[in-house]
C-alpha cells in the first residue's frame, strides 16, 4: 500500500509534463500558422506602400486631374502628357473582349462537367484544363499574333495587325480554366439532396442544372468571374504582343492600343533613371491598376452576399 501511494506522484507529474510539452507544441504549431497567414498581409501592405510613396512624388509634379482627364499619353516626350484614361481604355476594351469569351464558355463548361459529363470524360477534360490555365502567357501571345490575327484579318481585311481584337479573344481562351474549374467546384459542393428532390418533382437534368444547381453555386461562381476579371485587367504579355504597345484613346477592339500593364512592361525594361517622373509613372499606373482590381473585388464580395442571403 504504501509503494503505491509513494509512485502515484510520479506517475501524476509524467502526465502533467507530457500535456505541458504538448502544449508548448501546439503554441508553436499556431505561431507558424500565424506567421504565414501573416506573410501575405506584410506582402501586399508593403506593395501598396511602395505604390502610394511612389506615386506621391510623381503627383507632386502631375495634377491628379490632369492624370485622369488628359486625352493623351506621352510621359516620355519633350512635350509630356500624362493622361491615364489612354491606358485605361486599352485595358477595359481587351478586358471585355476577354470576358465575352472566358465568361459564357466557362460556364457552359463547369455546367456541362459537373452535371452531365460521364466520370471518364471529367478525368480527361479536367487536366488538360488546368495545362491550358498553366501555359506560359507569352506563349498565347505568339498564338494571337501569328495564327488568331491572320484568321481574323480573312475575315477583316482591313484589321491591323496589332488590335485589341486578337488579343482580347485569347486571353479569354485563357482565362476559361480559372472561371470554369472555380465554378464546377461550387457546382458539385451543392447537396445531391437537392438534385434528387428536382428529379423528384418533374425536372429535366437541364432544368436541374439551370435552374437548383447555379442558383445555389452562384457565390462560388460569382467567386470564379472576379477572379476572372482580375486575371483579365492584370495580364500583360499577350496584349504587350498582340495589341501592339502604341498609346491611343479608343474604345473599339478594332485598333491598336496600350494598356496599363504592357506600358509599365515598356518602361521597367527601359534606361530611365530612378526617381524621375518618367519612371514614376509606371506607379501611378500600377496605382490605378490595384484600385481597379480593388473596387472589383469589393463589387464580387457584395454581389456573393447578396446571392447568398437570396439562396
Amino acid at each position: 500500500m504504501n509503494t503505491s501511494t509513494a509512485e502515484s506522484p510520479q506517475v501524476v507529474s509524467n502526465r502533467l509534463r507530457r500535456r505541458a510539452s504538448r502544449h508548448v507544441k501546439e503554441r508553436i504549431i499556431e505561431a507558424c500558422l500565424l506567421a504565414a497567414a501573416m506573410f501575405s498581409v506584410f506582402v501586399t501592405v508593403g506593395i501598396v506602400f511602395v505604390l502610394v510613396s511612389e506615386s506621391i512624388q510623381f503627383f507632386r509634379h502631375v495634377s491628379i486631374i490632369d492624370f485622369l482627364t488628359d486625352t493623351q499619353w506621352t510621359p516620355l516626350f519633350d512635350d509630356a502628357h500624362y493622361g491615364i484614361m489612354v491606358l485605361l481604355s486599352g485595358t477595359l476594351v481587351s478586358s471585355l473582349v476577354a470576358l465575352l469569351v472566358a465568361i459564357p464558355l466557362g460556364t457552359i463548361i463547369a455546367i456541362y462537367l459537373s452535371e452531365f459529363a460521364p466520370f471518364s470524360v471529367r478525368e480527361i477534360a479536367k487536366p488538360f484544363l488546368e495545362l491550358l490555365g498553366g501555359m506560359p502567357t507569352v506563349v498565347y501571345g505568339y498564338f494571337a499574333l501569328l495564327y488568331v490575327t491572320p484568321a481574323l484579318q480573312w475575315l477583316m481585311p482591313e484589321l491591323p495587325g496589332f488590335n485589341l481584337l486578337s488579343a482580347g479573344l485569347v486571353m479569354g481562351i485563357m482565362i476559361i480554366p480559372y472561371v470554369s474549374s472555380l465554378s464546377e467546384d461550387a457546382m458539385r459542393s451543392v447537396p445531391m439532396s437537392m438534385r434528387e428532390g428536382s428529379y423528384a418533382m418533374g425536372a429535366t437534368r437541364l432544368q436541374t442544372a439551370l435552374r437548383v444547381v447555379t442558383p445555389a453555386a452562384i457565390s462560388g461562381i460569382a467567386a470564379a468571374y472576379i477572379l476572372g476579371i482580375s486575371r483579365a485587367v492584370g495580364e500583360t504579355m499577350i496584349l504587350a504582343v498582340a495589341a501592339g504597345m502604341q498609346p491611343n484613346l479608343t474604345w473599339n477592339p478594332l485598333e491598336p492600343a496600350a494598356t496599363i500593364t504592357a506600358y509599365i512592361v515598356q518602361v521597367a525594361l527601359g534606361d530611365l533613371p530612378h526617381g524621375s517622373i518618367g519612371y514614376q509613372t509606371i506607379f501611378a499606373a500600377g496605382l490605378t491598376l490595384m484600385l481597379i482590381t480593388l473596387a472589383f473585388n469589393v463589387l464580387g464580395h457584395m454581389l456573393k452576399r447578396r446571392f447568398r442571403q437570396a439562396y
